[in-house]
């Protein structure tokens, strides 16, 4: 059987929730395949190869592997890509052999679930390649789809990039809102220090926050929707004392000029929020 494995994901629950809402399970007439059945012998067998269309960076195998094997747990499966690795087009991805209507009905939920985080992995990995030389990092953020965020956070480390807070309970992440109940930048971040926080970001969009924020004791600022030209005076006010992060106006085209302004990080919802589908199909022989 296949060994995935991440910290807070429940890999059974998820094959077995998203294969019940294929098959319908609990709906009048739910709970199987009917094309799959009504077509294909019960002992009829396939192998199949699955592969990329377009050059991409693959992420999910080992999930799309999961489905297959949760309804044939005797199948057969080869991996050919490692994960993260950037493979070209017509690139054979996976090998499986095993019983055609496992195959069948499990296809379209290890397409989709391959395809979508290859594609944040690929779309990670242009954002990379796009700030040159640096020592800027890329950061993702909690623009992700609900119940697939330790997925598409896997997917962005596959193309490169860091984890931003995996949540809310992680860091205090100090923003306007806050700010405006608070009073200001330095009450905001006094009261999360105060009640113990030890990873308070704030975010700030102004040269004027940045003492305040650190003299309260802001452990990383965020420097929110700064052009470059800011962004480096940002930076220089800092001084090192904290790690700085771009965020707001990090595009494909503008990300190598703010990832060398010297901030230490950039973020980009966009990673996890507007990644197109990777290009991947899953081809059947009969045996």
């Amino acid at each position: 059987m296949t060994v995935f494995s991440l910290p807070g994901f429940d890999l059974h629950a998820f094959v077995r929730s998203t294969l019940n809402e294929d098959l319908g399970l609990g709906l009048p007439g739910g709970g199987h395949d009917v094309t799959a059945e009504s077509v294909i012998p019960p002992e009829a067998r396939f192998s199949g190869v699955m592969d990329s269309r377009d050059p991409i960076v693959v992420a999910g195998l080992p999930l799309a592997a999961a489905f297959f094997q949760a309804l044939d747990p005797d199948m057969e499966i080869e991996l050919l890509a490692e994960e993260g690795s950037l493979v070209a087009a017509g690139t054979d991805i996976m090998r499986l052999t095993g019983n055609a209507r496992a195959m069948l009905t499990a296809e379209r939920s290890a397409l989709n679930t391959v395809q979508h985080l290859s594609g944040i992995a690929t779309m990670t990995r242009q954002y990379v390649e796009a700030m040159g030389p640096t020592d800027c990092v890329l950061l993702d953020t909690r623009k992700t789809i609900p119940g697939l965020r330790m997925l598409e956070k896997y997917a962005t480390r596959m193309g490169g990039a860091q984890n931003h807070r995996m949540g809310l309970w992680d860091a205090a992440m100090i923003k306007d809102n806050h700010i405006l109940v608070a009073g200001d930048v330095a009450e905001a971040v006094r009261r999360a220090r105060e009640a113990g926080v030890e990873r308070i970001i704030c975010e700030v969009d102004r040269i004027d926050q940045i003492e305040p924020a650190l003299m309260a004791g802001a452990s990383h600022l965020l420097l929110d929707n700064m052009d470059p030209p800011t962004l480096r005076e940002a930076v220089a006010a800092v001084g090192g004392r904290v790690p700085t992060e771009a965020s707001g106006g990090v595009r494909l085209d503008t990300i190598g000029a703010i990832a060398a302004t010297g901030v230490n990080f950039a973020s980009v919802g966009r990673l996890t929020q507007s990644a197109p589908a990777a290009d991947i199909g899953l081809d059947f022989t009969p045996l």
